[in-house]
């Protein structure tokens, strides 16, 4: 009975995701310190508990920075959090119920706090904005908050999220009004664009490396407006030619990698991801909880990451040919019938082709007629939110049929071609 009780209890839990709610309604968890080994850790830095923040977000790396403005108004980093879990893939989220992190420039205000949290304690992030409103996106209730459960949020253990709102109820208590949430697909390196060049995401990808190269000018947070389309991140002249240089020598530096041979790639998730910290924890999990980490979400690919898919120069995946070595090195497994002497050959009957649907086939007529089935189709786009590639496997030799009537044999039409399959 109470093993029915606590699977009826997970399960309403993840069917809530990241909808959150007041579960702990009078708890006194979001009034909690901040703990010592970060106080110590931002007086080695020279700052605050009151000075302003503003957070950073990752999906690739599954990591969260926690930037504090220091008097001379300029940001630097305060710590990084590994994320426990993210759900989706890498790119925006479009519309409710897709189970996409938002990426984007965000605004989150003490109004957006949650100290009741379903997830022990969270903060909205603030989605959709004016830009997601702008192209007619969807969806909210998108959270940083603790658990390891995702259904678009950023899930960071009950631990780290209770220090991360401890530190911004802190600076709200300081003064400040509201921080800037960016959330990123991956970091904006030359080797990451590189890599990722040909997805379809790039040219919005390319727009919010305006808005990271901007904080990256200036150390301050982005001024940042909408039109068109398109983010639009405002500065003086100054700071507009040093965000420009940089970004030349970022395209300069992905043109020298592309040269060098560095090649397209496309990462598929099975749903979102973990931070490599957590990932022998989740593999381990009893069921769909952790004594440390609670609910865990969608618990299956989480111990292997992301699938690595390579791309033609068209943006499609590449499907590779079984080598003609490794297909005559097969030819070798089919058993070859004795040697029969010359009188009992001749008595033979003619060898004919195998019958229709026959497997039959003679491996080497499998194998190149698989390469031009293979050539000749587009490969599948994959889905959504989970991709599954099915190997092409050579067929194994089979004992030779026996001999069948001349007009069936003229009706055969091969074997079936192995399809890949997402």
């Amino acid at each position: 009975m109470l093993k029915r009780i606590v699977m009826a209890a997970s399960l309403t839990l993840a069917l809530a995701a990241c909808q959150d709610g007041n579960l702990s309604q009078g708890s006194t968890r979001h009034l909690q310190p901040i703990p010592p080994a970060a106080m110590a850790l931002m007086s080695s830095k020279g700052m605050s508990k009151d000075d302003p923040i503003l957070i950073r977000a990752y999906k690739k790396e599954s990591e969260l920075e926690i930037w504090k403005r220091g008097s001379n108004g300029k940001y630097a980093l305060l710590k990084t959090y590994p994320i426990c879990r993210w759900s989706g893939q890498l790119g925006p989220k479009t519309r409710e119920g897709d189970r996409q992190v938002p990426e984007g420039f965000y605004t989150v205000t003490p109004a957006q706090m949650n100290p009741n949290s379903n997830f022990y304690l969270s903060f909205d992030t603030g989605y959709p904005n004016a830009f997601d409103r702008s192209l007619g996106r969807n969806g909210g209730d998108i959270m940083v908050h603790g658990s390891c459960s995702s259904r678009g949020c950023f899930a960071m253990t009950d631990q780290n999220v209770a220090e991360i709102y401890s530190i911004a109820r802190e600076a709200f208590a300081s003064g400040q009004r509201a921080f800037q949430f960016q959330s990123y697909p991956f970091r904006m390196t030359a080797q990451n664009l590189a890599k990722h060049r040909l997805d379809q995401n790039i040219a919005f990808w390319k727009n919010l490396k305006e808005g990271a190269d901007t904080f990256e000018v200036t150390k301050e947070e982005v001024p940042v407006s909408v039109a068109g389309g398109r983010y639009l991140f405002n500065g003086d002249s100054s700071v507009m030619a040093a965000v420009s240089q940089k970004r030349a020598e970022d395209e300069q530096e992905v043109a020298e990698l592309v040269a060098k041979g560095t090649k397209p790639v496309k990462l598929v998730y099975h749903d979102g991801d973990t931070h490599e910290s957590f990932r022998t924890a989740l593999a381990n999990a009893s069921g769909v909880t952790d004594s440390k980490l609670g609910y865990i979400s969608r618990t299956e690919g989480l111990s292997s990451g992301p699938q690595q898919i390579a791309l033609d120069d068209s943006g499609r995946e590449k499907i590779e040919a079984p080598s003609t070595a490794l297909a005559f090195a097969s030819m070798k497994e089919v058993p070859a019938e004795a040697p029969q002497p010359k009188a009992l050959a001749a008595a033979q009957p003619e060898a004919v082709a195998p019958a229709a649907g026959s497997d039959e086939t003679p491996f080497y007529k499998k194998m190149f007629s698989n390469v031009t089935d293979l050539f000749s189709t587009s490969p599948a786009q994959p889905a959504a939110e989970t991709a599954q590639v099915a190997p092409v496997t050579a067929p194994a030799a089979k004992t030779p049929a026996k001999p069948v009537p001349q007009k069936r044999a003229e009706a055969s039409k091969g074997v079936k071609v192995a399809q890949v399959r997402d």
